[in-house]
């Protein structure tokens, strides 16, 4: 059994210093230690796989991650693991607990995945070990991580038992409730625009060290299209992870970042909305192009035409929001984001359907991932890189 101090002394060691997570019992000193300690950042996220895609989001503006699950939670988490950190090759430690341990009681609903865990890791190419529960074996454990991170480029995992950590209180203060944010309705036109058209009025109003994340599907195929820029990240699978992922950044860099998103996207990780308004990044502008269906699966309906995301998005603690239908209306509500404070959302309906003879990008997701965190450094290298969080 070890001290979360003891844990948290030798990640710093080796670097770690940005940490998401979901809580489990058994990680409670962990995350307890985490919430308590004024030096560490910690997210606690919606869901598991909002969890990686933070983290991912943090590595990509240049820090070492934890993240830190239940083990029943990789379910959640095994999209963004094998559809964002492995063709983007994002690197994060993973510690998941072993609830479910063989031979040890535990909820019936823990049963087969205490079976399955470690199997389940390696199936979704994750090496993995024991977390270290001994102090003499944190640096080689660390080590070991560490080392499987650089070479590979992909995330590695501690699998933690019940009592590895000695227990820990909770010493966080209660989160201060945010003040209410500010809405904006501009009016409806004839006609909705097409995506194409409003990522072009986007294209001409993002100033130039504004970092871009494209949800995945047709929004950033198009947005590569129109215009291929290094602060540009085009998100492939990990469908809902855009939001989480710019979080991630916005936390670790005083930069402008906008992400672009989906109406299905958005309702698959609507929890993202509670945690970016809880942790209310200031340089955050969430941009939701919202044509009512799954355009890039055949056009099937989406819930969205009954979901007001405005007043979601204030209701979750966002500072400003607006609802548009038309480019002015977009133009004016962007104008307004970005004179913040921050997190803002825009809300903008559109017109089903995408570019003809649409293609993809041509510049592979680890040469794109890369390219945005050298963007990222040198915004951090010009003065602009200090977290610009509330």
């Amino acid at each position: 059994m070890i001290d979360a101090r003891d844990f948290f002394a030798e990640a710093a060691r080796a670097g770690f210093g940005f940490y998401a997570g979901v809580p489990c019992s058994f990680l409670t000193p962990l995350i307890n230690g985490a919430l308590s300690s004024p030096g560490l950042a910690y997210v606690g996220a919606a869901s598991e796989g909002e969890a990686v895609a933070i983290a991912a989001g943090a590595w990509l503006a240049g820090r070492q991650t934890v993240v830190m699950c239940q083990n029943s939670g990789l379910g959640n988490a095994v999209n963004p693991l094998t559809s964002l950190n492995e063709p983007f090759r994002i690197p994060t430690l993973l510690i998941a607990t072993w609830r479910g341990e063989p031979g040890i009681p535990d909820e019936p609903q823990h049963a087969l995945m205490g079976r399955i865990t470690q199997d389940l890791l390696s199936v979704i190419g994750v090496p993995h070990a024991p977390f270290p529960a001994s102090r003499d074996s944190l640096p080689p454990a660390f080590a070991q991580a560490t080392e499987a991170m650089r070479a590979t480029g992909l995330p590695f995992a501690f699998v933690m038992r019940k009592g590895d950590v000695a227990e820990q209180a909770l010493g966080a203060a209660d989160r201060p409730l945010a003040a209410p944010g500010r809405r904006a309705n501009f009016p409806a036109g004839a006609e909705r625009p097409a995506r194409a058209a409003a990522l072009g009025r986007f294209l001409q109003l993002v100033p130039d060290e504004g970092a871009v994340i494209a949800t995945t599907g047709k929004c950033g195929r198009e947005l590569f299209t129109l215009a291929d820029r290094p602060q540009h990240l085009y998100q492939v699978g990990s469908m809902g992870a855009a939001s989480g992922m710019a979080l991630g950044v916005a936390l670790n860099t005083a930069a402008p970042v906008f992400v672009l998103d989906g109406d299905g996207a958005a309702l698959m990780k609507l929890g993202t909305f509670a945690t970016i308004g809880a942790h209310a990044p200031r340089n955050l502008v969430h941009i939701l192009l919202d044509n009512g269906v799954h355009d890039s699966t055949g056009g099937q309906p989406t819930a969205s035409p009954g979901v007001d995301f405005a007043a979601v998005a204030l209701a979750c603690g966002y500072r400003y929001a607006a609802s548009c239908e038309t480019l002015d209306g977009f133009e004016a509500a962007f104008q307004d984001a970005a004179g913040g404070p921050g997190p803002a959302l825009i809300h903008l309906r559109i017109a089903p359907g995408s570019m003809a003879k649409l293609g993809r990008p041509t510049v592979g997701p680890a040469e794109v991932a890369q390219r945005f965190k050298a963007f990222l450094a040198g915004a951090a290298a010009a003065g602009r890189g200090e977290p610009a969080a509330a």
